[in-house]
């Protein structure tokens, strides 16, 4: 670990509040775009990024290097507080059945075409899914997290996030296809 972040740490853990100044500054916009994600009302958001970082700060202590980054370790924090209020507010969620049928989609994209429509039938798609799924997508696809730190956020195993990714590649699939 960098010794910035352990300075940042141990600051942390001091009370300091130009540490709490720099945790915001350095990992706020990365938190809230991942709590944005799964809680799409931007007032909503940001009612569940501030309860991120007031569980990150009281739970500094808890925090180990050994387990994850401290960026992780907050997107852990981001993604289960998201999920929560998701689940307190029940969404309504276009349920698509699980096969293991049609091509593992978004596997290669350069071998994809890569126009507009394409785009959007792709984003239409991700937002049907349910906010776990497009997280997953999210993290791995626009973050470049790797299957141990999702992992980690999500609370599986590696192979467990592979597997749900090929679920959810085929599922976007399906939904294209009915766009």
């Amino acid at each position: 670990m960098e010794q910035e972040t352990v300075t940042l740490i141990n600051d942390l853990r001091e009370h300091r509040p130009a540490a709490c100044q720099r945790l915001f500054t350095e990992y706020g916009p990365m938190v809230f775009r991942m709590v944005q994600r799964i809680v799409t009302r931007r007032e909503d958001a940001e009612e569940v990024y501030q309860d991120v970082f007031f569980k990150a700060l009281r739970g500094i202590d808890g925090y180990d290097s050994r387990q994850a980054t401290l960026a992780t370790w907050l997107g852990r924090i981001a993604y289960h507080e998201s999920l929560n209020f998701v689940r307190g507010k029940k969404p309504t969620l276009l349920y698509i059945e699980d096969s293991d049928q049609g091509p593992d989609i978004l596997e290669a994209p350069d071998d994809a075409p890569q126009d507009e429509e394409t785009i959007r039938q792709l984003e239409q798609a991700l937002a049907m899914l349910p906010p776990h799924e497009q997280t997953i997508v999210s993290m791995f696809y626009y973050d470049n997290m790797s299957l141990a730190d999702i992992a980690f956020v999500t609370g599986s195993i590696p192979s467990t996030v592979g597997s749900q990714l090929s679920r959810i590649r085929k599922k976007l699939y399906r939904i294209i296809k009915t766009l």
